[in-house]
């Protein structure tokens, strides 16, 4: 029996599903959606879309293939989920992440603070090319400096966030920014700089807004606080500029085009003899007397797996440094499977394509065309919570539209990125939004509305394809 092209309704019905059952999630269990209700949607929408397959005279075994490949696409973010929980251990334990925390609460003022976070995030994402080693090293020292201060942490994460963004989307190192113009058949660096147009602007509005939101931090600063958590530090942790080494190594690891799994991993490693070498003191106290000459290696490996518990006496800096861990990721890895599978159901029975072919009937002129190749993006990283699937599908969709029009292919390559690689952090159950969520410590949808750069971004290059045409846009840059 040959399988059936599916209709536009088969691919809305699970799709309708899924925003029913995700609205309902987020009324019922609010901030706790993610740890649980959400995945139930996300494998009940699989599950009907599994029956749209069924009545369309797909084998389950089919079906099972779609699923196991979504799966498949999503086993590089867990693997560098669970180890930047195992860095996040070991890096507090050797008293690197104390250190930052430190240091930062020592330079950088509370009215600059989101600004100056923003800056550093997209120069070194910039440098390196990942947006995720940014966050898993500068961002968890850039939230705990924020604690310290008493500064809002979702404001720091979209802070982080957007100047992460803006160094990975502009790199010629990142791979997103590389898959891009694969997709569209665009030059690479013809591609940067065409994207310089919207992706520039949209970070000085970003930047203009964090300076103002530290402005009225620091009207609430309080010093008394600050002296008080580094007092903390000071008495848990030997502290000093050589703990920073770590950051130093895995930041070379990425500069040198290490895959992001080894490399984070690796640098946990590191941190684990940086804890045993340099902070006997907490060592001492967490070793376990039956394990004998082996309590060094059991306390390591136990953050390795369970993280750092603090025990300071200070509140606040013990709920700060109390985290990390393998096990800390499971529910975020858990989240992305699930995810996948309704992202792989959809993507083998051709739902998803046959939604792109009716977004392609309603465009009438290349304006419209970007517009629409945007706002597509942006779908497709809601349905298959991943951005990669976000730049390749609506590439290879888009690209013999755009040719038959005769517009040039970095318009197209512009337009996925602008849709696709920045609005993937902001769906909680996509692999960007979840690693962020868990690796920052603030819910997707909390930092959400702070993302300022990748909330605009979208909106600017809507509004640019409008005000200058593909075909103009094009020959400006001539």
């Amino acid at each position: 029996m040959t399988a059936r092209s599916p209709s536009l309704l088969d691919a809305l019905l699970p799709i309708g599903v899924l925003v029913v059952l995700l609205s309902l999630s987020v009324y019922l269990f609010g901030d706790g959606s993610s740890s649980g209700p959400n995945q139930i949607a996300l494998m009940s929408a699989a599950f009907v879309a599994g029956l749209v397959g069924l009545k369309n005279g797909l084998r389950w075994s089919e079906i099972e293939e779609g699923i196991l490949a979504g799966i498949h696409m999503a086993m590089k973010a867990n693997l560098i989920l669970l180890a930047v929980g195992a860095l996040i251990g070991t890096w507090i334990l050797a008293g690197t992440v104390p250190t930052m925390i430190w240091f930062g609460l020592k330079l950088i003022s509370a009215e600059y603070f989101y600004v100056t976070s923003c800056l550093i995030c997209a120069l070194t994402a910039l440098s390196i090319g990942s947006s995720w080693t940014v966050a898993g090293t500068l961002g968890i020292g850039l939230m705990g400096v924020a604690a310290g201060l008493g500064l809002d942490p979702a404001i720091t994460a979209g802070a982080i966030i957007s100047g992460a963004y803006f160094g990975d989307k502009l790199s010629p190192l990142s791979d997103t920014t590389n898959l891009a113009p694969a997709a569209a058949g665009a030059d690479l660096f013809a591609h940067i700089r065409n994207m310089l147009r919207t992706t520039v602007p949209a970070l000085l509005i970003a930047l203009a807004i964090f300076f103002t939101l530290g402005q009225q931090a620091s009207a609430e600063h309080d010093t008394g606080r600050i002296s008080e958590v580094l007092a903390a530090l000071e008495a848990q942790f030997r502290l000093g500029w050589h703990l920073l080494l770590p950051v130093a190594f895995l930041l070379l690891l990425a500069v040198r085009q290490w895959a992001a799994f080894p490399a984070v991993f690796l640098a946990a490693l590191v941190g684990a003899l940086f804890a045993i070498a340099f902070q006997p003191d907490v060592m001492a106290r967490l070793a376990d007397p039956s394990a004998g000459a082996l309590a060094p290696l059991k306390t390591v490996w136990n953050a390795l797996f369970a993280g750092y518990e603090s025990a300071s006496g200070n509140a606040e800096l013990d709920g700060l440094l109390s985290k990390g861990g393998m096990a800390s990721m499971l529910t975020t890895v858990w989240l992305i499977i699930c995810a996948m599978c309704f992202g792989g159901v959809l993507e083998r029975l051709g739902l998803l394509q046959r939604l792109l072919q009716s977004a392609l009937r309603l465009v009438r002129s290349d304006s419209g065309l970007v517009a629409s190749t945007i706002t597509t993006t942006i779908g497709t990283n809601v349905i298959t919570a991943d951005q990669y699937i976000a730049l390749v599908l609506p590439g290879r969709m888009y690209r013999a539209e755009y040719e038959a029009r005769d517009l040039p292919p970095t318009s197209l390559s512009r337009a996925l990125e602008d849709g696709g690689t920045l609005t993937s952090v902001l769906v909680p159950w996509n692999t960007c939004g979840a690693y962020m969520a868990a690796t920052l410590g603030v819910a997707t949808l909390s930092y959400l509305p702070y993302c300022f750069f990748n909330l605009i971004m979208p909106v600017l290059a809507i509004a640019l394809a409008y005000l200058l045409p593909p075909r103009r846009t094009a020959a400006a840059l001539q």
